[in-house]
């Protein structure tokens, strides 16, 4: 690998301020935590906690909340040299309330836009795009201009060059409706070689849920690998030749929130790493299920030796059956 960067991500960075108490509405909490957020800095974080390394192309505001972005951007291993500083929009906030096992209502605080919707092209170099090992994008970057132009000049330089992702990532509230966002996606994914997305996320792009033919429909429209996120029902990898279903990793759920960004960055390490289709998804499933057991997102992301663990006693568990 001679690029600057392993994995090059683009899309929201924010603040994320969690409730410290589980199981209470945001009227009734007392106390929060705070912590980076948004899904490409999530990925870009847990690509470089298993040692990738990462940048961010992304916004923050001229204000505190944009300087501890920055700071904690560095300080967890991602580099903000790509960060673009703005005065005219603040930095954004998500608060979320917990209820375990599986509802995680999420508040953005992004309007009228966020700063990581204010990306223009020519801000990177295009011989970084071109070089980066991996480079991701979301599907939130492609529901505002400028920021929609600019993923496309990007995938115009990177020119499809293997392990060009788009994480299908579909949030209605950045939408006017469903078929603004899917033309939006049907373009993209042409430009992309590899498309990760839950079934939900599926439906909206190729307008399909079940795995097998969400992913063949994702295959026809250009991409090399096809990956659908099941829930309890683990996640399917298909490309034209192969296709594996990999179970999830049990663990007690505490906040799913950023679970899938664990993933994406796993499967960014192991698509750099050049290992078999079933170990990256089971290692990446891993990663998103002992993100899932913690609070936090960023700076929950784990590290090789713990998605080593939780693989292992996975397979102890599937043998013992």
């Amino acid at each position: 690998m001679n690029a600057q960067f392993e994995v090059v991500s683009t899309g929201r960075v924010g603040v994320d301020i969690y409730p410290l108490q589980s199981g209470v509405g945001l009227e009734d909490v007392d106390t929060f935590g705070k912590f980076l957020g948004g899904s490409a800095a999530n990925v870009a974080v847990a690509a470089a906690r298993l040692g990738r390394r990462a940048a961010l192309w992304s916004g923050v505001g001229a204000d505190p909340f944009g300087r501890y972005v920055r700071r904690e951007l560095v300080r967890l291993g991602v580099s903000d040299a790509l960060v673009q500083t703005t005065d005219r929009l603040p930095t954004p906030v998500t608060f979320c309330e917990i209820f375990p096992p599986d509802d995680f209502p999420l508040y953005f605080y992004r309007e009228p836009s966020a700063p990581d919707l204010q990306i223009t092209g020519g801000q990177v170099d295009p011989d970084i795009i071109r070089g980066a090992g991996v480079y991701w994008s979301t599907v939130t970057g492609l529901s505002q201009e400028p920021s929609r132009a600019a993923h496309f000049d990007a995938w115009s330089i990177r020119e499809r060059r293997p392990l060009t992702v788009l994480d299908l990532d579909y949030r209605p509230m950045f939408w006017s409706d469903e078929e603004q966002a899917r033309t939006q996606v049907r373009e993209a994914l042409p430009q992309v070689t590899v498309a990760v997305g839950n079934r939900e996320e599926c439906r909206i792009a190729v307008d399909e849920t079940d795995p097998h033919r969400a992913a063949d429909a994702l295959l026809d429209l250009g991409v090399e690998l096809a990956i659908v996120k099941q829930g309890p029902d683990g996640v399917l990898g298909k490309t034209r030749h192969e296709s594996v279903v990999v179970p999830p990793a049990t663990v007690e759920v505490l906040n799913g929130l950023g679970a899938g960004d664990a993933f994406g960055g796993s499967l960014c390490h192991g698509l750099l790493a050049g290992w078999e289709l079933e170990t990256i998804l089971r290692r990446a499933n891993a990663a998103g299920a002992i993100v899932a057991a913690r609070l936090e997102c960023s700076t929950a992301m784990p590290t090789s030796a713990e998605i080593d663990d939780l693989v292992a006693l996975s397979l102890i568990g599937k043998a013992r059956k």
